[in-house]
């Protein structure tokens, strides 16, 4: 049985579907107004590694809802809730283009930076700019309902004290929530009746860009309603699993559930499940630090995208990590070694896969996904010489789709060929393979630019690309 722990009850819960095979689940998204750093991306691979243990371990099939906040996540993210520029529109005005342009350009970067670090599609990836009657639709039901009311501002705000249950899942309480001591307090309760009550639809004023027409004027929504709608709407009134980083446990997690749960008058989530923050030389990796990291700076380094996954599955996924250079070129280092060992033994006779491993694997799993036990059961597999080859190569292929770091690809693969590969260049294929793969067809063209500066020419085929060394090329 899958265990995870629920940060709502703080304790290990088992996971079952709730109908059928099919794992329900709502993974929390990016906001698209810049690119995704690695400490982003290891939150969505939480997701990923979720839906393989259940389908690999118990047959089910994830139904996975993620998000894309492209706009209604605004600039000031306190608790006191709302009161900045929307993230979209600062980002259009620094880089002088038109917001949605902006948003279009990072959504295809994230998803080719998931693909490149082997994170698996989700079922619907809903814009917020295009699930607008869905918010506006729930606005309205709440307002009915009472959860919800008009401000003096214009703006909509839900009632936090309409929900008797708000804090559980953070911990806070509604009368330890303050507006603070900054000057503008009094402008950020003005239209509000209870100084905790939060922005469902924000009343337009002076803004004259991405903004929509509702029965309460002409505005825009409050970041958390398009999560509430979202997942309502594609997953049901109820759901298997929410996940996300940490620091959206609080208050993005919890006024969303405020509202899901006020709309349809039960429990929505079954289970929520938080990843925990990657820092970089130990502060949490952020644009004002100056300690952000992409996957484009690795590939720059010539690391291969993957092992950024493979070090993300050193550590549990609810524990901090910090990322160094170090510990990214011994994952790199030992990916590259699992290839060769598993293209060597592939070429031994088939054998039963070893009985042992396949159970301290799926136990490891199981166990809150303890990803760092599974490897250390893999590396020693790898090195007892009891185990045939060929069983060898069975089992690591088997739990290469739970982990997901591509250990077969040089199976089959011309060893000189791959030898006279100039440095780096193994790794930008992989990453335009990704590319296209995604129909990034920009990062495509710029991968091959890159290629044919190492002396790499790549043709496109009906098999896929091919490569060759060009003339001159040392």
């Amino acid at each position: 049985m899958l265990r995870l722990t629920d940060t709502m009850t703080r304790q290990h819960e088992d996971i079952a579907p709730a109908r059928g095979r099919e794992l329900t689940l709502y993974a929390c998204g990016p906001t698209v107004y810049r690119s995704q750093h690695v400490g982003n991306l290891r939150t969505f691979v939480l997701g990923d590694l979720i839906s393989r243990a259940g389908e690999v371990l118990h047959g089910w099939q994830t139904k996975l809802v993620q998000n894309i906040t492209d706009v209604g996540h605004l600039a000031d993210d306190t608790g006191i809730e709302l009161a900045g520029e929307d993230k979209m529109l600062l980002s259009a005005r620094e880089q002088n283009r038109d917001p949605f342009e902006i948003a279009r350009h990072y959504e295809a970067e994230f998803l080719t930076d998931c693909a490149r670090i082997n994170i698996r599609p989700a079922a619907h990836y809903p814009r917020a700019s295009e699930c607008i009657e869905l918010m506006i639709e729930l606005i309205a039901k709440l307002i009915e309902q009472k959860h919800a009311y008009v401000g003096e501002d214009g703006s909509v705000y839900f009632d936090a004290r309409s929900f008797p249950s708000y804090g559980a899942l953070s911990g806070n309480r509604l009368e330890d929530l303050r507006a603070g001591h900054r000057q503008d307090v009094a402008d950020l309760t003005a239209g509000k009746r209870f100084h905790a009550d939060w922005a469902l639809w924000k009343h337009a004023g002076a803004q004259r860009q991405m903004v929509w027409e509702t029965p309460w004027g002409n505005g825009f929504p409050g970041w958390h309603i398009e999560c509430s709608a979202m997942s309502l709407h594609y997953l049901g009134d109820t759901f298997d699993l929410h996940t996300g980083g940490i620091d959206l446990r609080f208050p993005h997690h919890e006024d969303e559930r405020a509202q899901s749960e006020s709309a349809v008058g039960h429990d929505v989530v079954r289970r929520w499940v938080h990843g925990e923050h990657l820092l970089a030389d130990g502060r949490k990796m952020a644009k004002s630090t100056g300690n952000v990291v992409l996957v484009d700076d690795l590939v720059a380094r010539g690391y291969d995208p993957l092992a950024l996954r493979l070090f993300y599955l050193t550590g549990r996924y609810r524990q901090q990590m910090n990322l160094t250079w170090d510990a990214l070129a011994g994952a790199d280092r030992r990916l590259a070694r699992w290839r060769t060992r598993v293209a060597e033994w592939a070429e031994s006779p088939s054998a039963p896969m070893d009985a042992g491993t396949v159970a301290r694997v799926t136990a490891a799993f199981d166990d809150d996904l303890d990803t760092p036990t599974a490897l250390v059961v893999l590396g020693e597999l790898e090195k007892d010489d009891a185990v045939a080859p060929g069983a060898k190569f069975e089992t690591f292929a088997w739990v290469d789709r739970l982990l997901g770091l591509d250990l077969a690809r040089d199976v089959g693969r011309p060893r000189d060929g791959l030898a006279d590969l100039p440095d780096g260049a193994r790794e930008l294929l992989d990453a335009r393979a990704a590319a296209r793969s995604s129909k990034d067809w920009a990062a495509s063209d710029r991968l091959r630019e890159q290629l044919a500066g190492l002396g790499v020419a790549v043709v496109d085929g009906p098999d896929g690309q091919a490569w060759s060394r060009t003339a001159g090329a040392s």
